[in-house]
């Protein structure tokens, strides 16, 4: 019975292995030459781009200007490791939602609901969404940044809207923008800190006491000014009224 087995199988038809196709994973081409895809692959393409968030959280918002300035105020104050990362990242994270809102609002309103009304395409959807976070970026990039980064792709556009500019262009140049701005408030930050820094460590030279770290003098004053003037409720504010265009 072992031995007829082997041979039993070898005439059976090839048909009766054959695995049928999966009914989800299909693609359907409308009479007007457009593909639909299946639900299936649809949840498979957006589980994918939503890998791709927390790059667009660092690359298309407002968290890196905001991150940036918090992480150099905490080396201005001398703190060390207080505030910790986590602390620094999860309010530069709710500012960002802040500071965002009406962006994810026009995203919602415009692209979000109608798709899942199914008035629009997932093309249609994907291609309204980004249209918020294009202006939001446009109102904040540096033009020399944006001419910099056009010139080296050599990608042509209207130089008086750039309202077509490509993403591969627009988001470094964004970046680089972003950067040079946080640095920017990050030396003004610094100023007030570093003067209380030069005017303890020359009355501790003045006294005669080299071997003592001015840092150690120096924190207690420092801290005690930033709460004195309200600095988290300035540095804060100061932030997110830096993303608003007039």
């Amino acid at each position: 019975m072992k031995r007829l087995l082997p041979l039993l199988l070898m005439f059976m038809p090839a048909a009766v292995f054959a695995q049928p196709g999966l009914d989800a994973l299909s693609m359907t081409v409308n009479q007007d030459g457009t593909e639909t895809y299946s639900l299936s692959i649809q949840v498979l393409i957006l589980m994918t781009l939503m890998t791709f968030i927390p790059a667009g959280v660092l690359a298309m918002t407002s968290f890196a200007r905001i991150v940036i300035v918090l992480a150099l105020l905490r080396q201005a104050l001398g703190t060390m490791s207080t505030p910790t990362n986590q602390i620094i990242v999860g309010l530069a994270l709710f500012m960002t939602f802040f500071v965002m809102a009406p962006v994810f609002d026009r995203v919602y309103n415009e692209s979000f609901s109608p798709y899942m009304n199914e008035e629009l395409s997932s093309e249609d959807a994907l291609m309204r969404a980004a249209q918020p976070f294009k202006r939001f970026m446009l109102d904040q990039v540096r033009e020399t940044d944006l001419v910099l980064f056009t010139d080296m792709s050599g990608t042509v556009v209207n130089e008086e809207t750039y309202e077509d500019v490509p993403f591969s262009v627009l988001v470094p140049a964004f970046l680089t923008s972003e950067l040079k701005t946080a640095f920017q408030i990050g030396f003004m930050i610094f100023i007030p800190f570093l003067i209380i820094d030069l005017v303890v460590a020359s009355v501790l030279m003045a006294m005669g006491m080299m071997m003592l770290s001015p840092l150690i003098i120096s924190l207690p004053f420092k801290i005690m000014m930033f709460v004195l003037v309200d600095g988290w409720v300035l540095i804060l504010g100061t932030l997110a009224s830096s993303f608003y265009v007039a």
